[in-house]
């Protein structure tokens, strides 16, 4: 390759006119700063990207990662348009500050919904394309070329004509004084290279050496630790404290006392957690301190028949049709709280000198973790630094709610060195905001064919998204039952009757289609069962004037092709199939068990069917179809927190289980190539897992699960 030389500004505009006549779509890149070099040697050509001059390439991101595979995929949709060799990038995630100051160049921070690809798939792409149109554009005008006679590939441009080229790190000081090309032209599917190829995310070889990189690895010089101990009574307050028995104890410097905590510091982080086992504290719990699950279940059972439900979609006249039905159908579902359980309990290290905050956290949203700071020190949230870690797991506990951030600078307000403060895990379980527990009442009339003329929807719970004013219908809470209801009903009402409890809840892995597909799919499974039909076929059957019937039927197809439904399966292994759609991904899946003699039930099998729309990592989608099964089995088989006198009971792996390695069932993943937008993965494969299980124990005992988790039933064959 040749070396770089200087390059004069006339030539350089003249390769970039060369290059105007093929940028046809529309893209300003938010760089305010982009001339300006990155650190180290690299150089700056977008907000995304810096070229070093040895030819890595660090891409950075907004999103985080929490094991979903988003700093490899992400990557991928910047390197295709690049043109860059994959072998040479680097993922980098940005700092909430970062973006703040840059007036959000990088976009929105929050890692969730499934909306990392498909919410980003546009802006990398475009990101991409513009720097690699600016590196061709600085080649040609150095070689007094035509930009259109110069193209980029593997790191490299190369004047056609000539051969000569200059690789990515020799020509990226001039390319970032290129002007930036406002409308840019992308590479269209077919001519895709890398997208849509299987790749080893870029993170293995760190994880596999242990290399820090989660929150709970942090390590800072005259670091403190801190435990902490909140009130078991969720809305109590702290009443006294006495800590006497903590003077003396070697290596504890502070008992911190806040409104609704009591954290002990400690050089390290096991003698802090027993300084706190001998602080007696004592808590104000207030009436909540009598509430019991059954207590909770009650006010579910009033939602399912009191007045001023939200109606969230209303077809026909289900009154009429239902008084005139040949079979009327009727079940309660009902599904509990669930907690998190992330592998990584919550932590946050914080370090509070005057008014300035540092934070290290592994966080979904680096904003709200940066607002969360800034409100719990006091300071503005411009002399607030956020560090993002890696998540041990997320799955919506590190989103929208940042209380370990919070409580981790409150406690470090009241000492003058860093301090990570760690939950054990009995305080993560018991301290989470849950998966709501939720009723439903499914009312359908058959006609004389077995099909439904009429159904009913009632569900009854808390809300994820807070107080609901008067006359507010939550469409979330219903969601699955509206416009992404597959099923053809011409008398068809969904209501919604919100509840409030003590117990907060929050965003779960795949939200409210994890309980509304359980209920739906596990019903259609019912009503196909009182029609005498197949449950394939009569979802089938069903499937006819969705505008999306087409991609409904094709998920459901390919998840039965697969798992060869209609062939019978070998003695003693039965089948259920369930179908939904969630942030517009579709998938299917069918879950195949055995029930032996004494009621224990193992899982064999599960084929998952999923359209994503374009498939960027291949490899990543399998991984999260796989983690999703895993995610969603344990829920379905042992998930359940409960309450007495106030109190979640579950404490620790031992009473709130997981799925052990040799419970896992072979999953089988087929990916259904889709002419839909970009979608989601992470996330929708969770919602049809429980009911395709439930509706596999049906069909080897006969018994109805209508509610969760499995392992309270008595899977005897009557």
């Amino acid at each position: 390759m040749s070396s770089a030389v200087p390059i004069d500004r006339r030539s350089l505009l003249a390769s970039v006119g060369a290059l105007g006549g093929s940028l046809v779509l529309g893209f300003a890149i938010p760089l305010e700063a982009a001339r300006a070099q990155a650190s180290g040697a690299g150089v700056e050509l977008t907000a995304w990207i810096v070229i070093e001059p040895d030819d890595t390439v660090i891409i950075r991101l907004a999103k985080s990662e929490m094991g979903q595979g988003v700093m490899t995929a992400l990557p991928m949709l910047v390197a295709e348009e690049l043109e860059c060799d994959w072998s040479k990038v680097r993922a980098e995630m940005i700092a909430p500050q970062d973006n703040m100051a840059r007036r959000r160049a990088w976009g929105d921070m929050s890692t969730g919904g499934s909306r990392s690809v498909r919410g980003s798939q546009q802006q990398l792409r475009e990101a991409g394309a513009t720097a690699r149109e600016m590196l061709i554009a600085a080649a040609a005008a150095q070689w007094n070329v035509a930009g259109s006679e110069c193209r980029a590939r593997n790191s490299v441009i190369t004047h056609e004509r000539s051969g000569r080229s200059l690789s990515f790190g020799q020509v990226a000081a001039a390319a970032a004084q290129v002007p930036v090309p406002q409308n840019i032209k992308l590479k269209p599917p077919r001519e895709w290279r890398l997208i849509g190829t299987p790749q080893k995310r870029l993170d293995v070889r760190a994880k596999v050496l242990g290399a820090p990189m989660f929150g709970i690895d942090v390590r800072i010089p005259g670091m403190l630790y801190a435990a902490v101990r909140q009130c078991p009574v969720f809305g109590g307050r702290l009443k006294s404290v006495d800590d006497a028995k903590v003077a003396g104890m070697t290596g504890v410097r502070a008992v911190v006392k806040l409104d609704r905590a009591v954290a002990a510091v400690a050089q390290d982080w096991w003698r802090a957690k027993k300084a706190l086992e001998v602080v007696d504290v004592q808590w104000d719990v207030g009436e909540n301190g009598r509430i019991t699950s059954e207590d909770i279940k009650g006010v579910l059972k009033v939602g399912l028949d009191s007045e001023g439900a939200g109606i969230g979609r209303k077809d026909g006249d289900f009154a009429a049709a239902i008084s005139a039905a040949d079979q009327r159908i009727e079940a309660i579902y009902e599904v509990p709280f669930l907690a998190h359980a992330t592998m990584e309990p919550q932590n946050a290290t914080a370090h509070v000198r005057g008014d300035e905050v540092e934070v290290w956290a592994p966080t979904q949203n680096g904003e709200a973790a940066l607002r969360a700071a800034a409100e719990a020190s006091g300071v503005p949230v411009s002399k607030v630094r956020i560090h993002v870690t890696t998540l041990g797991g997320g799955f919506g506990r590190r989103g929208n709610t940042h209380d370990f951030v919070s409580l981790a600078v409150q406690i470090a307000k009241h000492v003058p060195d860093p301090v990570k403060v760690l939950w054990s895990r009995e305080e993560d379980v018991r301290h989470d905001f849950y998966r709501p527990a939720a009723m439903a009442r499914m009312t359908a009339g058959l006609d004389a064919t077995g099909e439904p003329m009429a159904w009913h929807v009632r569900l009854s719970g808390p809300s994820v998204i807070g107080f609901l004013p008067p006359g507010h219908v939550d469409r979330q809470f219903q969601e699955g039952f509206l416009e992404d209801m597959p099923y053809d009903v011409p008398n068809y009402l969904v209501e919604h009757a919100p509840r409030r409890t003590h117990v907060p809840v929050g965003f779960w892995r795949c939200v409210n289609h994890t309980q509304n597909c359980f209920f739906k799919e596990s019903f259609i499974d019912e009503l196909a069962h009182a029609a005498k039909e197949d449950p394939y076929q009569y979802r089938r059957k069903l499937i006819r004037n969705h505008p999306h019937a087409d991609r409904f039927l094709a998920i459901l197809d390919a998840a039965a092709e697969k798992a060869d439904w209609e062939s019978p399966p070998r003695a003693g292994v039965y089948r259920g199939l369930a179908l939904n759609r969630v942030y517009d991904t579709y998938t299917a899946a069918v879950v195949e068990v055995s029930v032996s003699g004494t009621g224990e039930l193992r899982v064999q099998r599960v084929v998952s069917a999923i359209d994503c729309g374009s498939v960027v990592n291949p490899l990543t989608v399998e991984m999260q179809v796989e983690s999703a099964t895993v995610f969603a089995l344990t829920a379905a088989m042992f998930g359940e927190i409960t309450i007495r006198d106030g109190v979640v009971e579950q404490s620790n792996f031992h009473d709130y289980a997981m799925l052990r390695l040799g419970e896992m069932p072979q999953v089988d993943t087929v990916i259904v190539t889709g002419n839909g937008p970009w979608s989601g993965v992470g996330e929708p494969p969770v919602a049809v897992v429980a009911p395709a299980l439930c509706n596999a124990i049906f069909a080897a005992t006969g018994k109805r699960i209508r509610s969760l988790p499995v392992n309270k039933h008595d899977l005897r064959r009557s």
